[in-house]
């Protein structure tokens, strides 16, 4: 299952990375946000968004120990979204010892 997990968020990862960066090469956000601003459904999904980034910013504080960790973790998943999500996640799974339950990647502390 470890293996599997790890295989499916790097893929993830991978391919959210490619479509962020081949949509930005495409669109600029920065150009299109006044018209995606005022799209109804464009503002449910950032509100979307930041509710999940409380979510697993909750879950970094309780997991890593160092301030300064927390404090970039959290930046990159305001920044970067699932791109950072994806790599936390790898990263946990990756930290787990060989023998320990995947419920680890929940409850063990770094």
């Amino acid at each position: 299952m470890r293996l599997f997990l790890i295989t499916l968020f790097g893929v993830m990862t991978l391919f959210i990375t490619y479509v962020v960066i081949t949509t930005s090469l495409e669109s600029s956000l920065f150009k299109e946000w006044d018209y995606l601003g005022s799209i109804p459904w464009m503002r449910a999904t950032l509100w979307d968004f930041y509710a999940n980034v409380l979510v697993l910013s909750t879950w970094v504080c309780y997991k890593e120990s160092r301030l300064w960790k927390k404090a970039v973790w959290i930046t990159l998943f305001c920044v970067l979204g699932s791109i950072a999500t994806c790599t936390y996640v790898l990263i946990q799974l990756l930290n787990i010892k060989d023998g320990k339950p995947l419920k680890a990647v929940f409850t063990q502390k770094n």
